[in-house]
Order: structure tokens, then C-alpha cells, then sequence
């Protein structure tokens, strides 16, 4: 209550202030109550700030610790200047703004991307709008739609690879020339083979087959499954077509892998002992580490919203785990290193063993011999 009615003479009575003593702003819980408003550009406040456009929040906020205890009127120091402290709070506001809307575009932008590759189950009832009459009439036609689509999507793709194979080098050309005589040579072997068989059936040697007569098997056994959508799958399959959460997947998985071989060399190439000069190095690749574990879980965040099947989702990777697993497989190949070496010293030392026995055995058929000889000439 006690401030309340401080802040309501603040308001009444701030005509009668002049103007060259109205230095600081008064503030009431979160509202303003003077009629101050910051100007200040952008630009100038980065440099007020004695930062760069960029700067991460803490380094906004140490700058602006540092620069008020420098400048604040109540710090008794000799640099205290409240024109410039309010200059400072006002570029401090102002550069915590921009950085805000940055952060918030940038979000939106990612939202925005892949926003439209999320599944909308809906459509899987009301036949995605195509079609008209009764449901039935509207599934046949559905379907067909369904396969014109298919239709399409090969042929698009199989322009886009004709378009790559265009594109490629001499040497691209030359292998293709040889995959092209390969195709050949596999199509005259398929023609003689079909002469062959249509040679046979002339003679009547398919007369007497099993299950000549019954029909084929068309579709897989599964009673469940669609017979246009097992075509239409087969039909992409044969062509090369892959979905995008697959490709999605795979990527990921390769990208986890090439990050773990990547921080267990880098932790075998720092060695042992572990010197300070060297932990600052590990907490360097640590960080590193860490930021490209966060952007791959961004991508794993994308895969969850494409992937079409609810058991294929993925988990995020803890950047902590993975570090104690990379640990924990530096230190079990330093002991099979460890084991191997002393393996080797031993098997060194039965060499030189086996080497200074035969010297030894050496040594003394030679000194027998010689003694032998000196007793027969003595003799």
C-alpha cells in the first residue's frame, strides 16, 4: 500500500520537477509511470554495449553488469554518471528486445518447415476430397486417383535420374557405356532363354507340370493388406522410389555413429595422462560435441513428424551418456592395448629364450668337438 501511494505522487507531482533534474525513470512493479520512451537505434546500442550483433544473453548481461557498476550514481565511484547508466539501461533493454525477435523468427521459420510435412490422418476417411457420389463409387475412384499418382511420381523420378546421369563425368559416361553392354548382354541371354522355353512348350515338355491350370499368386498372404496399395508399393519398390523417412532415418543413424568413432578418436588421440592443458581440450570437443548432439536431435524432432508408423518413432540422444559411453570404450581399448603389449613381451621373451638356449646348446657341441680333437691328438 505504502508504495502505491509513492508512485501516485510520484505521477501528481512530476510536472513540478524541471526538466534537467528528470534523470531517472520511476518505476511501479512492471508499468512505467513516467512518459519516457527508449530511441535508441540498434546498432548504437550494440556499441553502447561494447558487443557485436550476434552475442549470446549472458555475454548482454555481464556487459551490462559491468558497465552499471561503472556508471551507476549509487556506486560511489569515480566514473559515475547517471546520463550515461540511463543510456546504458536503455541500450540494454533495446538490444534484449532485438535479440528476442531474432530467436522468435527463427523458431517460426523452423515451425513453418516442416509444419507441412506432418501426416494429416484425416485424409485416410474422407478419400483426400477426390471423388464424388456414393463411398464406394468414391473409393474406385479414389484408387484410380491413387494410381495416376504413383504413375506420376515414377516418371518424375525416373526424369530426375535421367537428368543426374546427364550430368556426370567422362568417367560417369564410360561406366554407364559398360553397364549399357552388361544390359544388353543380359537381354540376349533373357531372348535366347525365352526361345528356349517357347521351344520346350512346343514340344509339349510342360505337359505334365503341377498346378498347371491354377491361378497365380498375385498378392502376399496377408488378408489384411489392400491389393492396390501392395501394387502400388511394389511398383515404387521395383523403380528405386524410397519414402523420405527412410532416407530421414538412415541418415541419423549414420550421423550417430560418425559422431561416436569421431569423439573416441579424439579422446585416444589426447592420451594418458590427463594434463590440464589437455581436459581443456576434452571439454572443447565436450562442447562441441553437445551442440552437434542438439542439432541432431532437431532432426530427429523432423523424422517424428514424417515417419508414418508410431513404433518407428526415435528418442532423443543424451549428450551426457553418449560422452560416458565414449569413455567407457577408449578405456576398454586401452586395455585390450594393454593386454596385446604384454602378450607381445611375452612372447619376445620366449623368442630370445628359445634363441639363447640354442646358442648355449650351440656353443657347447662346438666345445665338445674341439676337445674331442685336442684328446686325439694328444693321444
Amino acid at each position: 500500500m505504502l508504495t502505491k501511494k509513492m508512485g501516485h505522487h510520484l505521477v501528481l507531482h512530476q510536472a513540478m520537477i524541471p526538466r534537467h533534474l528528470k534523470l531517472f525513470r520511476c518505476i511501479h512493479g512492471n508499468r512505467l509511470l513516467s512518459g519516457y520512451k527508449p530511441k535508441s537505434d540498434v546498432k548504437d546500442s550494440y556499441k553502447i554495449l561494447e558487443l557485436q550483433e550476434g552475442c549470446s544473453l549472458d555475454d548482454i548481461r555481464n556487459s551490462y553488469r559491468n558497465l552499471a557498476k561503472k556508471y551507476h550514481p549509487d556506486s560511489g565511484s569515480v566514473t559515475a554518471d547517471s546520463e550515461a547508466f540511463m543510456k546504458v539501461e536503455e541500450a540494454y533493454r533495446v538490444v534484449l528486445s532485438d535479440v528476442a525477435s531474432k530467436k522468435k523468427s527463427n523458431e517460426d521459420e523452423e515451425e513453418d518447415q516442416f509444419k507441412s510435412k506432418a501426416l494429416q490422418h484425416r485424409h485416410y476417411l474422407s478419400f483426400e476430397g477426390v471423388g464424388f457420389g456414393m463411398p464406394s463409387q468414391r473409393e474406385r475412384q479414389y484408387m484410380q486417383f491413387r494410381v495416376d499418382r504413383a504413375a506420376e511420381q515414377v516418371l518424375e523420378y525416373r526424369k530426375q535420374k535421367l537428368e543426374g546421369q546427364c550430368a556426370v563425368t567422362d568417367l560417369m559416361k564410360a561406366k554407364d557405356v559398360r553397364q549399357s553392354k552388361k544390359v544388353k548382354i543380359t537381354q540376349a541371354i533373357e531372348r535366347l532363354v525365352e526361345d528356349l522355353i517357347q521351344e520346350s512348350m512346343a514340344k509339349g515338355d510342360f505337359d505334365n507340370l503341377s498346378g498347371k491350370g491354377k491361378p497365380l499368386q498375385k498378392f502376399s498372404d496377408c488378408p489384411h493388406i489392400d491389393p492396390m496399395t501392395h501394387n502400388l508399393n511394389r511398383i515404387l519398390i521395383d523403380n528405386g522410389y524410397q519414402p523420405e523417412w527412410i532416407v530421414m532415418q538412415k541418415e541419423i543413424r549414420e550421423t550417430i555413429e560418425q559422431l561416436r568413432k569421431s569423439v573416441v578418436a579424439s579422446r585416444n588421440k589426447l592420451g594418458e595422462p590427463m594434463t590440464p592443458y589437455r581436459q581443456k581440450q576434452w571439454d572443447r570437443i565436450c562442447e562441441q560435441f553437445i551442440e552437434d548432439i542438439r542439432k541432431l536431435n532437431k532432426r530427429v524432432d523432423n523424422f517424428n513428424l514424417v515417419v508414418p508408423i508410431l513404433s518407428r518413432q526415435m528418442v532423443h540422444f543424451n549428450a551426457d551418456k553418449e560422452i560416458v559411453r565414449a569413455e567407457k570404450t577408449y578405456e576398454a581399448l586401452m586395455e585390450n592395448r594393454e593386454a596385446s603389449n604384454a602378450d607381445t613381451k611375452e612372447i619376445e621373451q620366449e623368442n630370445v629364450k628359445r634363441t639363447r638356449n640354442l646358442f648355449l646348446a650351440q656353443h657347447s657341441m662346438d666345445l665338445s668337438s674341439t676337445v674331442s680333437k685336442l684328446y686325439v691328438c694328444i693321444c
